[in-house]
Order: C-alpha cells, then sequence, then structure tokens
C-alpha cells in the first residue's frame, strides 16, 4: 500500500504547471538559468521580492539536468515530499514503534491536499520535507552530546527551511522540540548549550540568502519594488514577510478568518480528518500521561499562527501533516472498540464515492487510460485487501480508505485534470506557438500569462506600450488588448484563440458540461499587419 501510495503521489509529475504561482515560480528559475544569475529572482520582466531562494535554486539545478519541462519543475520538489515521507516514518518509529511508523506514512500518503500540492506543485513539499527532517535530527541530538552530526543536519535543514519561506518555518521546528522539553520538565535540555550551537548554525548557513537580498536589494536603494524606492530585502525576509503578514502590515496583505483552518483541515486531511479531531480530543483527555508532546506542540503551534494571521491560504496546512499523521496513526493503532472508527471511515469511503460519481456525470470527462486505471485499482485492491485482512478489521477499514482515496486521486491526475488543463490558455498557447511559430519571438504588452512564458521555446518580447508595438510583431493577447491595439491604429490577424480559465479557481458552472461554454474567457495568438 505504501508503494501504491507513493506512485499515486507521483502520479501528477507530469500534468501541466497551474497558474497563477506554480508557473510563476517555474518562470523565475527558467529566468536565473537562462541569464546565468543566480543571485536575483525576476518575474514579468521585473525584479521580485516576495519568497526567498532556496526552491529556486532548486528548481534550477534541475532545469540545468533536465531542460525546462513540467517534470524537471516538480522533480526537486517532490523529492523533497518523499524526504519528508522517510523523516516521519523514522521519526514515528523513534517515538513508538514500526507500525505506528508504517501507519503514519500510509496516512501521510494519502491526506487529500498533500496529494494536491504534489500535482500543484508549490514551496510546500520543499517545507514539509525540512521541517520533519530538522525535528527529527533534533530529537536524536537530545540523547548524544553538545554537538553531533544530529545537530548539524537538524540546523542544516532548519536554515533550507527559512531559506524557502522565512524565520516563521522556525515555529513547528522550535515548538516541536521546546514543547516537548517543557512539558516533559527536561529543564536541563532546554537550556542546554546546544541551542545556542544550533542558533548559530542556522545563522550561518543562511547566510547565501542574506547575501543574494542584499545584493539584489539593499546595495541599490534606487530599485523600485512594492511602488517604492528604498526598499531593503533583508527587511522584507525578516520582518515584511512574516510579522508584517501576520499584523497585516506589510506590502502584501490578506483577510484572514481565525476559524479559517479549522473547517479547512476537514477537507485538506481527508480521509483522515474525523480521526484526527477525535485524536486530538483523547491526547488532550490524557494528556499528563503521554509519551511525547513533539507531535502536538509542532502541528498546534504552527496551527495557532496560523489562524491567528491575516493571511491564510490551505496549502499552509501540509507542512504540519507529519505531525497530525503521526497522531492519527497512534491514534487509530490504540483504539479499544472500533464502532466509531468503522462508521466514520466507511460513511467517508462513502462520500467520496458519491462525489466521484457524481464528478464524472457533471464533468463529463473523456475516456482514457485512467479510466481503466481507476477500476483496476478498485477491483483490485478491494478483492485483495479482502482475502488478506478477513481477520484483521482494524487493518482492512484502514486499507479500504486508503484505496478511497488512490481511486480519487488515480482519477484526479490520470483523468480529470490533464482535460482542465486545455483550458489554461497560457500553456496551451506556448505549446502551439512550439509548433506552429517555431522559433519566432512572440510578444506581449507589459504583462502576460506565467505559464505562456514557461512553456514557451521562443524569446518572449515584451512592449512597454501599445504604440511600441511594431507591425509583423506575434503578440499573445487578451480580446480587450486586441481591441485597444485597434485604437492605436493596427490592424492584425488572428493566428488561433484558444478557451480561457481559471483553473486553479474552479467553480460549479464550469464543472458543469452543460454551461461550461458560458464562463470560458478567450485568449488569442495574433499578427500585427
Amino acid at each position: 500500500m505504501i508503494a501504491v501510495g507513493i506512485v499515486v503521489n507521483l502520479s501528477g509529475i507530469n500534468v501541466t504547471i497551474m497558474e497563477p504561482d506554480g508557473a510563476l515560480y517555474a518562470g523565475i528559475a527558467k529566468h536565473m538559468v537562462q541569464a546565468h544569475n543566480y543571485m536575483d529572482l525576476w518575474a514579468d520582466g521585473m525584479e521580485w521580492l516576495d519568497k526567498p531562494h532556496f526552491p529556486f535554486w532548486m528548481m534550477a539545478l534541475s532545469y540545468r539536468v533536465l531542460g525546462f519541462t513540467t517534470v524537471a519543475y516538480k522533480l526537486p520538489a517532490l523529492l523533497y515530499w518523499g524526504m519528508g515521507v522517510v523523516y516521519t516514518y523514522f521519526f514515528a518509529k523513534g517515538l513508538y514503534n514500526e507500525k505506528v511508523a508504517r501507519w503514519s506514512v500510509c496516512v501521510l500518503l494519502t491526506a487529500q491536499h498533500l496529494l494536491l500540492s504534489n500535482n500543484d506543485v508549490r514551496a510546500e513539499p520543499y517545507l514539509m520535507g525540512l521541517i520533519i527532517g530538522s525535528v527529527y535530527h533534533f530529537y536524536r541530538s537530545l540523547s548524544l552530546r553538545v554537538f553531533s552530526w544530529h545537530l548539524l543536519l537538524g540546523a542544516l535543514f532548519a536554515a533550507c527551511a527559512v531559506m524557502t519561506k522565512g524565520p516563521f518555518a522556525l515555529v513547528p521546528v522550535g515548538a516541536a522540540i521546546g514543547g516537548h522539553l517543557l512539558f516533559t520538565r527536561n529543564f536541563k535540555q532546554v537550556f542546554s548549550l546546544r541551542w545556542v550551537i544550533a542558533f548559530l548554525l542556522v545563522g550561518v548557513f543562511i547566510t547565501p540568502e542574506l547575501y543574494a537580498l542584499y545584493t539584489q536589494f539593499d546595495m541599490h536603494p534606487e530599485k523600485q519594488v512594492f511602488g517604492q524606492h528604498g526598499v531593503s530585502g533583508l527587511r522584507f525576509f525578516f520582518w515584511d514577510s512574516q510579522f508584517g503578514r501576520f499584523m497585516n502590515t506589510g506590502p502584501i496583505k490578506g483577510n484572514g478568518d481565525p476559524t479559517f483552518f479549522l473547517h479547512t483541515l476537514l477537507w485538506a486531511f481527508l480521509p483522515w480528518s474525523v480521526l484526527l479531531y477525535a485524536a486530538l480530543v483523547v491526547y488532550f483527555q490524557r494528556f499528563r500521561g503521554q509519551v511525547e508532546y513533539f507531535n502536538v506542540c509542532g502541528a498546534l503551534a504552527t496551527f495557532l499562527m496560523f489562524s491567528l494571521s491575516r493571511f491564510q491560504l490551505p496549502h499552509y496546512l501540509n507542512i504540519i501533516f507529519p505531525f497530525f499523521a503521526i497522531l492519527t496513526a497512534q491514534y487509530v493503532l490504540t483504539l479499544g472498540t472500533l464502532k466509531f472508527y468503522r462508521v466514520t471511515q466507511y460513511v467517508i469511503i462513502g462520500i467520496v464515492a458519491v462525489a466521484l460519481v457524481g464528478i464524472c456525470v457533471l464533468y463529463r470527462p473523456p475516456f482514457s487510460f485512467g479510466w481503466a486505471l481507476v477500476g483496476a485499482v478498485i477491483l483490485v485492491g478491494y478483492f485483495a485487501l479482502r482475502r488478506l485482512l478477513t481477520a484483521d478489521v482494524r487493518a482492512l477499514i484502514f486499507f479500504r480508505t486508503m484505496l478511497a482515496s488512490f481511486a480519487v486521486n488515480i482519477f484526479m491526475n490520470g483523468v480529470l485534470y490533464p482535460d482542465i488543463m486545455q483550458y489554461q490558455s497560457g500553456s496551451t498557447a506556448a505549446r502551439y506557438a512550439n509548433a506552429q511559430l517555431a522559433g519566432q519571438p512572440v510578444g506581449c504588452v507589459r504583462r502576460t500569462s506565467y505559464s505562456f512564458e514557461y512553456y514557451l521555446k521562443a524569446p518572449l518580447v515584451r512592449y512597454a506600450g501599445y504604440d511600441a508595438v511594431p507591425a509583423g510583431a506575434v503578440l499573445f493577447l487578451a480580446p480587450q488588448q486586441v481591441d485597444t491595439l485597434a485604437s492605436f491604429g493596427h490592424k492584425v490577424d488572428t493566428l488561433r484563440s484558444f478557451a480561457h480559465f481559471y483553473v486553479t479557481k474552479l467553480d460549479g458552472p464550469f464543472m458543469n458540461f452543460d454551461t461550461r461554454k458560458a464562463v470560458l474567457g478567450e485568449r488569442l495568438l495574433v499578427r500585427v499587419l
């Protein structure tokens, strides 16, 4: 089941990169390689200050080996996700036993938002692997001398997490280790010299990030960023991107809801979310007698921080799923009576099955090999599990729940999303231009689609205004931009029209086959005459 789970998680590796964030990040790393500049971040033809460098360095390294492809963008993130799976196993095994470790991995492999994020790749797969890896090595260092290679690796992974998301990435690491030591009254370890060494090591390891920010922004106060001059990259890294977002005082603002992650977790951690909430209730009922506090402290401190923040997105939760997976697996394996467990999971399996059928009826995806694969997984898995686990009801329910998750996500990665991605006009238009206009530069006025820029295998020309567009230029535009071109006296020849929809914001009218055409937009490849 673990092997199948890994395959399912990797099944979206060649599904087209989605806009906006995925394609934006892919394009930033592409510019690094093309410009032979690995210190400065650029997007939309402008200098970019939002996320730290580490994921882009990993993508750039992958591009140097595999070229500018979908797989090259997603592979580094999936390797760090795999690292998170491995460290979840070792951490759970060290805290409990091998059975809890295996079941924790199974829960992690089927957590719904992780499966979605391994298709729509952003920074979270990197963070998940780095954070749980750091926690594991710091945990192992507790039983060793003040300085050890476990302390060194823990600090290195923590530093890479900081260079992925900023200093707040230290919260789950610090809360997991510090919370356990405080609740077990191990004050000698709390005030150990090892943490001073770890802090100094993290400071040393993040110097590449600090150097890159300083040379791109702090050394050049004349640059305009966020509509202002004199913006400090170091201040943004340490304050505005973290505390500024938390208190909603930075240049990038949000509109948070304290209950957002409570209800988001219900679907994001499916098919285990109800069991997770039950596990937490039981955990706190027996709080004083618990074996360990790493997982609950690391998860809930981070969860609380996210909930109090004014800037909230569902994928933020992914970084603490290893903690949740261990808590859930331990709870299931220590259940005395199985009635609640059986009813809960079979209801969820039923809901998942109805939802899968409903999506098929509503969307009407084309028949493909993915359909046959979904059917094979369901049939072979159901009868194999029934034959092998007749005497172990707990395991039978558990693995049938995994089977339901596999079926849904093979369908999504093998059938649904490959069809949906035809409506992402940027990537579709880029592939058309690569085939029909091979090597010919394509222009845009000011800004363009991130996926068009990434997938285009020719120079992208950015025109500052419509009056700067020369005759003979090929442009990728929205219909209203064509009208604006006409007002400047330009005539155009439409080469191809492309259906357009923001595929990361799926809604009912789009998913409904009968109403889809009415909500589709349009993008055009045109030649200026």
